[in-house]
């Protein structure tokens, strides 16, 4: 239709490990906003994206904590859910290049910044000080997509 308003994009977030621990591991008091995060992702409301060595980190940690089974299940709902954003020397060149006190941090932040996305969402802000990207927890992207719904979707970042 000539003249309509193209369809906004959708919010594009990098999801920091913790947060799928948080809805994996059903760890209080993050496991709500997480969970509900993951499922607006579901449904479509944003583009949920993971970096390649957190998938490897999932699984170890859901297999120490549970079993292989529930891990080798868990990382395969990952994979559906979120696309993984493959990470080459370069993103780790970067990641160094960040000076964050933790290097998986940096790794964080640097793929998010080879996606282009709007937000890394994390529930531990501060170990991302310094960084170069939009840094929110789960609960401020859920209000933000809530306000999206309301005024016609996102518009880009803010």
């Amino acid at each position: 239709m000539a003249g309509a308003d193209p369809v906004p994009p959708l919010p594009r977030l990098l999801i920091d490990t913790n947060v799928v621990l948080d809805v994996l591991l059903d760890r209080a008091p993050w496991v709500e906003d997480a969970t509900a995060l993951l499922d607006a992702i579901a449904k479509g409301q944003a583009e949920g994206h993971v970096a390649s060595h957190s998938v490897t980190t999932v699984y170890y940690i859901v297999e120490r904590e549970r079993n292989r089974a529930v891990a080798a299940t868990a990382v395969t709902d990952l994979l559906q859910l979120l696309s993984v954003v493959p990470l080459a020397s370069a993103a780790f060149q970067r990641a160094l290049g960040l000076s964050l006190r933790d290097c998986e941090d940096g790794v964080q932040a640097a793929a998010a910044l080879d996606i282009g996305a709007d937000c890394l969402v994390t529930r531990n802000a501060k170990d991302f000080k310094g960084a170069p990207v939009t840094v929110r927890s789960p609960g401020e992207i859920l209000a933000l997509l809530a306000r999206l719904s309301r005024f016609g979707g996102y518009r880009g970042p803010k």
